[in-house]
């Protein structure tokens, strides 16, 4: 695996291997519906043009195996990380542990003091490991329907 900086034409590869990923490896923790509401397959061409905006303005890392996109982050400049996916064929083998530390070890080199992120019922686990803390838990809506995530931050030492 190596975990190299976004580049536009990683996009489509990013693009799908998020609604691949949120509906079936979120689907242990979300219906059918709100799988749907999140990942909405009509809005696959609308999503390549807006992420090919954010990712580019965000420090983002795109890991891969041989060419392949297998998992993505990103992290604003003010420490939001606003995305963290990685391939179902390739959970729990240190993909999204690989990604996180190239990103908190930017948000060091920014002077960042903490990291936010909204995490999902799957993903809570994960970064409670890695040392973030639940805020609150949330509900947010996405085409009428109903999603629980939650805000984490962890505290960063400079």
């Amino acid at each position: 695996m190596q975990i190299i900086k976004y580049k536009e034409t990683d996009t489509e590869g990013i693009v799908s291997l998020f609604y691949e990923t949120v509906h079936s490896v979120n689907s242990k923790d979300y219906s059918q519906s709100e799988l749907n509401a999140w990942a909405p397959r009509d809005e696959q061409e609308s999503k390549m043009m807006s992420w090919k905006k954010s990712l580019g303005q965000n420090i983002t890392f795109v890991a891969k195996v041989n060419d392949k996109v297998i998992g993505f982050s990103d992290l604003t400049h003010t420490g939001h990380l606003d995305r963290l996916y990685v391939h179902k064929d390739y959970q729990g083998q240190g993909v999204a542990t690989a990604l996180i530390d190239m990103l908190e070890s930017e948000a060091k080199k920014l002077n960042l003091l903490e990291i936010d992120t909204e995490a999902s019922m799957t993903a809570k686990p994960f970064f409670e490991h890695r040392g973030y803390k639940i805020v609150c838990s949330q509900t947010v809506e996405r085409r009428g329907v109903k999603l629980t995530n939650f805000k984490m931050i962890k505290k960063i030492i400079l």
